[in-house]
């Protein structure tokens, strides 16, 4: 399958001019409208200008509107990758195991917790480079989100959508993350593996401790980031369109709070570190020093290293719907009236 692209993609944001113009011809279109109902009856007026049409200007503008597309394809210059290389690059392979619990949208981090983590993930994808990515994402159970990659744009995009609403089963099952990641690294022995846990820690579910034993035992080292308050804050939710605050079964306010004892213990038992998150700094980059700091792995990807431009279908689009713009005439020609270039009548 080859690999499609533009070169230029910033030329792509001209489109946006496009119902700009569409505007703007309303506008005229309106304008001379009102202009004509002012010099008299329709009927009379459309007797006195037997040449008027009303379709030919409409279509001589959809004409311009699709040429101008192409030449802004062409500029944005399509490509599709023709030749592939095996290339071999040195980095660790990291999973993000990431509390989406309703205690998450806690506001004792602002703007909540979840919002803060997930800006902290941005910026830390984005100082990547050979390194490989998973997230994972968890409440009640665990479900992986992006599989192990090196594509960081698809990793941000996913991590853009995340919110508690998208896991069926409400809870904090830390152990079921710590599995679901140790099985969704790469195979074999002597890699570089570190996963990082950013929860508040309120482990409802099962025992993660024993979790993360087993997954050094397998060498991977797992990095702990608590996330809240130890002294425990309310849980806000929108309920018909008013604020509330979440309730148990007997109807009293839910109060969550950091369990950091649970999160040193993780982080104890697979060789990790615990850092707790705090408004300034939710911690990432300390962790992943620490990461950065592992033997390098030898990783293979595949990649595309040349790209064959592939605009001249775009050129021939635009050429051809200029030709029809200048062919068809804003008034009708009685020369040419019995020449049915279109099905209907212009």
């Amino acid at each position: 399958m080859q690999l499609f692209r533009f070169a230029n993609p910033d030329f792509l944001y001209l489109l946006l001019l496009l119902p700009v113009m569409f505007i703007l011809w309303i506008l005229n279109v309106i304008r001379k409208k009102r202009a004509l109902e002012k010099l008299g009856d329709p009927g009379l007026v459309n007797r006195l200008l037997p040449g008027y049409s009303k379709i030919r200007p409409a279509l001589k503008f959809i004409f311009q509107l699709i040429a101008l597309v192409a030449v802004i394809i062409i500029l944005a210059r399509p490509q599709f990758g023709s030749k592939l290389e095996e290339v071999k690059k040195q980095g660790v392979e990291v999973i993000i195991a990431l509390d989406v619990s309703n205690s998450m949208l806690a506001e004792d981090i602002q703007p909540d917790r979840l919002t803060r983590a997930k800006q902290a993930l941005v910026r830390l994808i984005d100082n990547l480079d050979n390194d490989k990515i998973g997230l994972i994402v968890f409440a009640g159970d665990a479900y992986t989100q992006i599989p192990i990659t090196t594509d960081y744009i698809s990793a941000k995009m996913f991590l853009s959508a995340i919110n508690p609403g998208m896991v069926p089963k409400q809870g904090t099952a830390i152990g079921s993350a710590i599995d679901l990641g140790i099985r969704s690294f790469s195979p074999g022995d002597g890699k570089s593996k570190a996963m990082i846990i950013i929860t508040d820690g309120e482990n409802h579910e099962d025992d993660p401790v024993s979790g993360a034993s087993e997954a050094s035992k397998t060498g991977i080292v797992i990095h702990t980031i608590g996330i809240g308050s130890t002294d425990g804050v309310p849980v806000p939710v929108m309920i018909n369109g008013k604020r509330d605050y979440l309730k148990d079964a007997d109807g009293n306010t839910v109060i969550t709070k950091l369990d950091e004892d649970i999160l040193k213990k993780i982080a104890v038992s697979s060789g990790g570190n615990y850092v707790r998150a705090s408004n300034s700094s939710i911690g990432l980059d300390e962790v992943f020093g620490e990461i950065k700091k592992m033997k390098k792995q030898e990783m293979e990807s595949t990649m595309y290293t040349e790209y064959n431009d592939q605009f001249q279908i775009f050129v021939v689009i635009s050429l051809f719907f200029l030709l029809l713009e200048f062919i068809v005439m804003d008034r009708k020609n009685k020369k040419l009236e019995n020449i049915k270039l279109f099905h209907f009548k212009l």
